[in-house]
This record gives structure tokens, C-alpha cells and sequence, in this order.
């Protein structure tokens, strides 16, 4: 199967992308790169836990929304284009008082103007833990300023 890529990037990469961001706070760690799907983990620890000592909700949706913002960015041309989230959603089916989630974003759509991207999240035992769908914008960056 051919790659949907258009950015290539490794999975050492996309990792140094997050040093000092949310999602290094959270400890989310990107594990592998398909020709069409991205994964993270993230600890459910103090860091991501809710205070009746569950996975937040809130923190399943951080995990979500950077495994389809980079997925999104790795399908155009990062020189000309970038992605920005415009709605995302998330279903909680399964609580997780430990261990980590995996994530895994599959594309729906991956059009010029827009993409819609699918992410899947499961428990150490694979068992599914919340489904969330992220629609991005694609933009044109502006032209570099000349001095």
C-alpha cells in the first residue's frame, strides 16, 4: 500500500515536536508511523488522571487531537500549508484507572481544504477506551516577509 504522506517525518521526529508542549506534560509519546495511520501512548497517571482517579476526558481528547493534527500535517506540504483543528469530538466508552492508552488516527477524509480524521483509543488490554473524530482546516501560509 502506498503512503498518504506528502511530510515525511520518523517517529524520533514527530517526539522532538513535543518537548515543552502539552503534550510533553502529559507524556504523550508517538510510537509508530503506517502508510496510513499514526499511534501514541500516554500514561494514566497523576498527569492525566481526573480526581476520582480516572483517565480524564479532557486528556483522551489532547491525546486524540495531536495524533490527527500530525497526521493532518504529514499530508501537505508543510512549506506552503498547515492544518488547524476546527471541531473535534470524543466518546467515552470505557474508564482507565491505570497503565496507558493508545491512540490510532486513520483517515476519513483528507481533502485540500479540509480533513476529518478518526482516532481510536484503547486500554493495555486493547480494549476500546474512547473514539474521537477531529475535522481540520487547510491553510496556505502567508508569504515569508522580506526585509
Amino acid at each position: 500500500m502506498p503512503t498518504i504522506w506528502r511530510t515525511l517525518a520518523t517517529v524520533p521526529d514527530l517526539n522532538a515536536l513535543t518537548r515543552g508542549t502539552i503534550m510533553d506534560t502529559l507524556g504523550i509519546t508517538f510510537t509508530e508511523i503506517g502508510d496510513d495511520f499514526v499511534t501514541a501512548t500516554m500514561p494514566v497517571d497523576r498527569r492525566t488522571m481526573q480526581s476520582m482517579g480516572l483517565l480524564h476526558g479532557g486528556a483522551s481528547v489532547v491525546l486524540a487531537e495531536t495524533l490527527g493534527s500530525i497526521a493532518a500535517m504529514l499530508c501537505v506540504n508543510t512549506e506552503t500549508q498547515f492544518c488547524v483543528g476546527i471541531a473535534i469530538n470524543a466518546n467515552h466508552v470505557r474508564a482507565v484507572r491505570g497503565g496507558q492508552v493508545r491512540g490510532t488516527t486513520r483517515p476519513v477524509h483528507v481533502g485540500q481544504t479540509t480533513q476529518i480524521w478518526k482516532i481510536d483509543i484503547h486500554d493495555d488490554d486493547g480494549r476500546l477506551v474512547a473514539v474521537s473524530r477531529i475535522t481540520l482546516s487547510v491553510l496556505n501560509r502567508p508569504p515569508a516577509a522580506t526585509s
